[in-house]
């Protein structure tokens, strides 16, 4: 690999970017539905999740909390797991491809249902490379001590 494309992928602000950027999709929808909380339990009851605000702030809470673990790279296997979990059940609940007769929307749903896999692929990748980097950092540490 080309030295400066390396040392620039090694940057600490170039991680959070990527995190920041993976994230956007949740914590630009948690932001949202808390700003307006009222349109946010309406999308619930769209999709048959009662009790709305109870559905809502569940969202909120894992779309928000999930994004700041992996944002901050604290336990953020965690945040992945969670949102990795929550876009998988969204695909089940409301992106139901195989349930709609009608064109275009089976194609749309099922487009949006590919795309939250590759999201779910993001956020393990997220996950497996802050326990390696956690791991990595463990190392270093214990080398200096022995040193």
């Amino acid at each position: 690999m080309n030295t400066s494309i390396e040392g620039l992928l090694r940057l600490g602000v170039v991680s959070w970017i990527a995190r920041v950027a993976l994230t956007f999709p949740f914590w630009g929808s948690g932001l949202t539905k808390l700003i307006d909380f009222p349109a946010g339990m309406a999308e619930m009851s769209r999709f048959g999740l009662e009790p709305a605000a109870a559905f809502n702030l569940a969202t909120i809470s894992v779309q928000l909390g999930g994004s700041l673990l992996i944002i901050l790279n604290r336990i953020a296997w965690l945040g992945a797991g969670a949102l990795s979990v929550f876009t998988a059940l969204t695909i089940l609940l409301v992106h139901r491809f195989w349930d709609i007769p009608g064109e275009p929307f089976r194609t749309i749903a099922f487009h949006t249902a590919t795309e939250h896999v590759g999201m779910i692929g993001g956020l393990l990748a997220i996950a497996v490379l802050s326990v390696q980097e956690q791991k990595g950092a463990g190392m270093k540490a214990a080398d200096a001590a022995t040193r």
